[in-house]
């Protein structure tokens, strides 16, 4: 499925990001560049890999890396799975395009590049939200405005991260959609689980989820009702000394109250007019 709101290009989002046709290309020896330290991808995918390294092979690199200046060499920008795979193939040299900029910069960068090409999972996805909100000090407004996605994009991506990790997991293999996850989000440890590996072996739709977990949390208000009900209802009878039986209907209901005899119900009148005197 494409991302929505990344048509513009990357350029359009990240001022500065696309390469400028009067900027030096310069060609660089793979092990003069240092990792991305804001590089949001974790997962790569192997046979990707190799079709990669395969072109390489017989191509080369075709698009520069983006790198800033660091110590003695480089650091990397945006170019992670050609740099790997530039190291794979054998290549003595790599073409790069240097670049100042400052550490959000580059985190912003590298995020949309991968976002761009679909290359994160919806847990890298948040993962990187998340820096970029605590490392950089960004609001969610900031960030949706960064990466061309709407604030809610930006909100639901970050639940994710809600989750159990065994859950997370599942994602990070593929075996659940984000979609999934969301839905899952709210439910107890040991319900989140058992039904995230029901997702996985039963093939469920986002949408039976979603109402699996309405249904819980339906039962799970009845329930909070029914001992709010049970203690009223002991308050009562101990305040009255009768047994007194609460029913509840939506917002309405009845309070019904036993008596044993004339005496006992002039009790009760007394006791009730004594309350609404005071």
């Amino acid at each position: 499925m494409a991302k929505r709101g990344l048509g513009k290009g990357i350029e359009a989002l990240i001022p500065g990001a696309a390469i400028g046709e009067n900027e030096e290309i310069l060609e660089v020896r793979p092990d003069e560049i240092e990792p991305n330290p804001y590089q949001p991808r974790q997962i790569f995918d192997d046979e990707k890999m190799e079709d990669l390294v395969a072109s390489m092979k017989e191509h080369g690199v075709i698009q520069p890396l983006i790198v800033r200046r660091s110590g003695l060499g480089y650091q990397l920008v945006a170019g992670e799975r050609r740099l790997r795979a530039a190291i794979m193939a054998g290549l003595e040299k790599v073409p790069v395009v240097v670049r100042d900029m400052s550490d959000r910069e580059a985190m912003e960068i590298s995020l949309v590049e991968n976002l761009q090409r679909e290359d994160l999972g919806p847990i890298e996805e948040a993962e990187a939200y998340q820096r970029l909100a605590q490392e950089f000090g960004l609001t969610q407004e900031q960030i949706a405005k960064r990466v061309g996605k709407s604030r809610p994009d930006i909100s639901n991506t970050l639940r994710l991260l809600k989750l159990e990790d065994e859950v997370k997991e599942l994602i990070n293999q593929g075996k659940i959609s984000g979609s999934h996850g969301r839905a899952l989000v709210g439910l107890e440890r040991e319900e989140q689980i058992r039904l995230a590996n029901r997702i996985v072996s039963k093939g469920m739709s986002v949408r039976s989820v979603e109402e699996i977990v309405a249904g819980k949390a339906k039962k799970a208000e009845r329930s909070v009702t029914s001992v709010r009900v049970r203690e009223a209802e002991e308050i009562l009878s101990s305040v009255l000394g009768s047994p007194v039986v609460v029913k509840q209907q939506g917002d309405k209901g009845t309070i019904t109250i036993s008596f044993f005899g004339s005496e006992d119900l002039e009790r009760l009148v007394d006791m009730i007019g004594g309350f609404s005197e005071q």
